[in-house]
C-alpha cells in the first residue's frame, strides 16, 4: 500500500493513461493500492526484466492483462526476493504479494479442470496462479499437506470456486488411488493431468524407503506418477482437448548441457535394479543426485510410452517439457546455503539457462493451455534447450541457447536414452509390475 512505499523511501508514482496500469484499472476495476505498487514494481525492476509483458494488449482478455501485469512484476522483483525464497514461508509471503489482486475479476464462466501435483511451491504453484488467473481452469492442487495449501490458498486469495485441494502423498501407491477415487468424487471432467512433484536428495549418504519398499527419489518422482497417468487414462479420454503432462529435465537428457556435461549422468543401465527390488535402477550403489537424474529419465521416457500406447486410440496428447532452471525453487532445499545463494547468480549470468518462477509457471501454462502445445509425444522447450552455455545476443540483448528467461516454445530433440524404444517398453513392463498393474496398462477403473 501507500505507506508501506513511501516508508521505503521510494516516490509513489501517479498513474496516468500512459501507463499501462491505468488500461488495466479504468476495465477490471483494480484498487489504486495494488495499481501504485505495480506501477513501482515495473519501473523499479529491470527494464529488461519487465520487457513488454506487462503491457495490457489492446486484444487481450482482463484475466490474460492482469496475469501480463503480475508476471512482469515477478520478473522485475526476481533479483530483490532471490534471498527470501530460502524458506517456504517466505517464497509465500514473496510470491503472495505479487500476485496481489490478481484474481478479482476471474471469470464466471464454465472452467476445464487441470490435476498439478506439487502444487505448493515452485513450479507447480506458479502453474496454479497462471492456471487460476486466466479464469478459465479449475485446478486440482494435488498436495502431500493439505492444511499448508490451505494457508497458501487463503495467502493468494483465491476464488473458492477456482480450486479444490485434494491430499497425494507421492511416496505412497495407496495414496496415488486414493486421490484418484477422491477426484472422481468430484465428478469433474479431467481435461489436463499435469504431473510436476518431485523431490532432490543429492547430499543423502543413504538411500531412504518408501512404505512400498522404492528408492524415495524413484517412488515420489517416477513410480507415483506412472501409476497416475495410467489410471486417469479412462478419465481424461472423456475430454475435448485431454493432456497429460510430465514435467522433464535437462539434468535427464545427455545431449545437454547439464545433463551431459555435469556427472554423475542420468543412466538406467540394463534396468537389472528395477527389475530385482534394488536401491538404484541399474542395481548399482547409491547416489541421491543419480537417484534424480535417473528419475526425469525414466519421466521422459514414460510420455514416449504412453504416446505410442495410447494417444492413437485415445486422443490425449501426452508430453514432457524443461521450464529452464528455476534456480531459487526449493527442490534444491538440501543444497548448502552457499549454493542456494550462488547457484541463481551462477544461472544467470554464467550459463544463461536462469528462469524465475513466474516465467517457468508461465511456460508450464503454455503446455497446459496453448492451441500451439497440443501435439503428442513432444519434449517442449524454450531459448534453445539448454544443449549449449547460453551466448549474449547484442541485437536482442538477452543470454539465448541455454533454455533460460525468453525465447519461443519449440519442439526439443530428448537424448538417445530418452527414445530407445527397448529400453523404453522394459521400463514400462518393470514400472507397471512395480506399481501392481498389467503390462498392457491401466485401461479401466477397476484397477483403482
Amino acid at each position: 500500500d501507500f505507506s508501506v512505499l513511501e516508508r521505503s523511501g521510494e516516490p509513489v508514482l501517479p498513474l496516468s493513461p500512459d501507463t499501462p496500469s491505468f488500461t488495466m484499472a479504468t476495465s477490471l476495476r483494480i484498487s489504486q493500492p495494488q495499481l501504485q505498487a505495480r506501477a513501482r514494481l515495473n519501473v523499479a525492476g529491470k527494464k529488461s526484466a519487465a520487457r513488454t509483458v506487462g503491457v495490457a494488449r489492446p486484444n487481450a482478455s482482463a484475466a490474460d492483462s492482469l496475469r501480463l501485469s503480475s508476471r512482469a512484476n515477478g520478473i522485475a522483483r526476481a533479483e530483490k526476493v532471490a534471498a527470501q525464497r530460502a524458506t517456504p514461508s517466505s517464497a509465500v509471503r514473496s510470491f503472495s504479494t505479487i500476485t496481489a489482486g490478481i484474481f478479482d475479476n476471474i471469470s464466471k464462466k464454465a472452467q476445464k479442470t487441470v490435476i498439478i501435483t506439487g502444487a505448493s511451491s515452485g513450479l507447480g504453484l506458479s502453474g496454479a496462479v497462471e492456471c487460476i488467473a486466466s479464469g478459465e481452469w479449475h485446478v486440482i492442487l494435488a498436495v502431500r499437506d493439505v492444511q499448508k495449501m490451505k494457508k497458501i490458498c487463503e495467502e493468494f486469495e483465491f476464488p473458492k470456486t477456482s480450486f479444490t485441494i485434494i491430499e497425494l502423498e507421492c511416496a505412497s501407491l495407496a495414496s496415488v488411488r486414493k486421490f484418484v477415487k477422491s477426484f472422481r468424487s468430484t465428478r469433474r471432467t479431467l481435461d489436463v493431468l499435469c504431473c510436476n512433484a518431485a523431490i532432490y536428495l543429492p547430499n543423502q549418504p543413504a538411500p531412504t524407503f518408501t512404505e512400498d519398499g522404492f528408492e524415495e527419489s524413484l517412488a515420489v518422482n517416477h513410480l507415483s506418477h506412472f501409476l497416475l497417468c495410467n489410471l486417469m487414462v479412462p478419465d481424461l479420454k472423456k475430454a475435448k482437448d485431454p493432456r497429460c503432462i510430465i514435467v522433464g529435465s535437462i539434468t535427464g537428457n545427455t545431449n545437454t548441457v547439464g545433463g551431459g556435461a555435469v556427472k554423475p549422468f542420468a543412466d538406467l543401465g540394463d534396468l537389472r535394479g528395477l527389475a530385482n527390488g534394488d536401491t538404484m535402477v541399474d542395481g548399482k550403489s547409491y547416489d541421491g543426485a543419480k537417484a534424480y537424474k535417473d528419475s526425469k529419465l525414466a519421466n521422459m521416457m514414460t510420455v514416449l510410452q504412453l504416446h505410442e500406447r495410447y494417444n492413437e486410440s485415445t486422443g490425449i496428447s501426452f508430453t514432457s517439457l524443461y521450464p529452464g532452471c528455476i534456480a531459487e525453487t526449493a527442490l534444491f532445499r538440501q543444497k548448502r546455503t552457499w549454493f542456494r545463494k550462488f547457484f541463481p547468480i551462477f544461472m544467470k549470468y554464467v550459463t544463461g539457462g536462469y528462469v524465475s518462477e513466474e516465467e517457468a509457471g508461465e511456460r508450464l501454462f503454455q503446455v497446459i493451455s496453448a492451441p500451439e502445445a497440443a501435439e503428442s509425444g513432444v519434449y517442449w522447450s524454450w531459448n534453445g534447450g539448454a544443449r549449449t552455455v547460453g551466448v549474449y545476443d547484442p541485437k536482442k540483448k538477452v543470454v539465448v541457447g541455454a533454455g533460460g528467461s525468453g525465447g519461443e516454445i519449440f519442439k526439443n530433440k530428448p537424448s538417445m536414452a530418452v527414445r530407445d524404444p527397448v529400453k523404453g517398453k522394459l521400463l514400462w513392463d518393470l514400472s507397471c509390475k512395480a506399481v501392481g498393474i498389467p503390462a498392457e496398462g491401466a485401461r479401466s477403473n477397476q484397477l483403482v
